[in-house]
């Protein structure tokens, strides 16, 4: 009696082993019959059973049995996005896990997920496309592990990132690629542009001057980066940024209206001379420059007759007359800078009250009218 049971045991045994080769056999004829739902039943069961969940083979049929759905337009649609991608992937892994990159299924697992790259990307582009960002990233991933010296899953990863604002993820991506020593201004453009969205100028600053390291004459982060000293009151500091920058864009007008501006700030008016006639050398329509030019013009001849106006009479019976013939010669000065101004724009105040004085001192009363109408009919706006 007793041997009888010990049969009937080992009996059950194996008929269970038999029970659970047949599922992953099973999945493998459901496979190639196009039955690719069955298959799946049957691969499901196989990977979660004791026995056959360690065997190579049992993982390497799952990947492909879910490449399989994947690629079916009926069966695909009963997953998730991007699921079959990552349940292949995982697959292929473990596949490799257990039979290592040499073995009979470990091998074919190392070349079916080369070729699982381009799945794991698109299904990333279709869930990004779809607004689907988590599961964007979550492919992209998947990709990168795949590939990982391929930049393009990387740089995608980063702009799902991006969508979703998460900047920590994004940057942190960036800076991935940034390591792989890819090139590209936009990729420092878009960082510049994070920065900017959570308001942090430090961060800002910092991307700026790494643009500056990697692509030392980029007019566009010399600007960017200028424009941040200046809005940081360095103006000083600033000027040595510009200068470079007018050395790579020597055409650029309003650099040099710029530069004139912060010589005007730093008490030296010759040098902002100097750089307000080179703008309207090269940009005879830079409105700032032109202006400036004027006022130039117009406070050195102010500045003469108020000399005038404050000496004795001695003084200025002997020198005085010298001074209001100088500085009459100053307002003629201003006077085409002025009206220059006004053409380019006709209704800025501060340009045609300035006209109005000048005319006024010139002695051309008519038009001096003309600009007082002008102005008052501004001022009523």
């Amino acid at each position: 009696m007793k041997k009888i049971f010990l049969t009937l045991v080992a009996a059950a045994a194996l008929h269970t082993a038999s029970a659970q080769q047949s599922a992953v056999t099973n999945a493998i004829l459901n496979q190639r019959s196009g039955l690719l739902d069955k298959a799946q039943v049957d691969i499901d069961k196989a990977v979660l059973n004791e026995k056959t969940s360690t065997k190579a083979k049992t993982w390497y049929t799952r990947g492909e049995i879910y490449e399989g759905i994947l690629a079916s337009p009926i069966y695909s649609k009963n997953l998730k996005a991007s699921e079959g991608t990552k349940i292949a992937y995982e697959s292929y892994n473990k596949t490799i896990e257990l039979d290592g990159k040499t073995g009979e299924f470990g091998k074919l697992a190392v070349q079916k997920l080369d070729n699982l790259y381009g799945l794991a990307f698109n299904a990333g582009v279709e869930s990004y496309n779809g607004k689907n960002y988590d599961a964007a990233l979550e492919s992209y991933r998947m990709a990168q592990q795949i590939r990982p010296q391929d930049t393009t899953a990387y740089l995608y990863a980063a702009y799902a990132a991006e969508a979703k604002q998460d900047y920590s993820t994004a940057r942190d991506t960036y800076g991935k690629l940034l390591a792989m020593n890819y090139k590209s201004p936009a990729l420092y453009g878009r960082m510049l542009q994070m920065a900017r969205q959570e308001k942090n100028d430090a961060e800002a600053m910092k991307v700026v001057q790494q643009a500056l390291v990697a692509y030392p004459n980029n007019k566009v982060f010399m600007l960017e980066e200028l424009n941040m000293y200046l809005s940081a009151g360095r103006g000083p500091e600033a000027i040595g940024k510009l200068e470079k920058a007018i050395a790579a864009d020597p055409t650029n007008g309003n650099l040099y209206a710029v530069l004139g501006s912060l010589y005007d700030q730093g008490k030296q008016p010759e040098k902002a001379l100097a750089a307000y006639r080179k703008s309207v050398e090269v940009d005879p329509s830079n409105f700032d420059a032109q202006f400036n030019l004027g006022v130039y013009n117009y406070n050195k001849a102010a500045d003469l007759f108020t000399k005038a106006s404050k000496m004795d009479l001695a003084t200025y019976q002997k020198s005085g007359k010298k001074f209001e013939a100088d500085g009459k010669k100053y307002f003629q000065e201003s006077l085409p800078y002025f009206e220059k101004a006004l053409q380019l724009q006709p209704n800025d105040r501060a340009v045609v009250s300035s006209l109005q004085k000048v005319y006024v001192r010139l002695g051309r009363n008519a038009d001096a009218e003309k600009m007082n109408t002008k102005l008052e009919a501004l001022n009523k706006k």
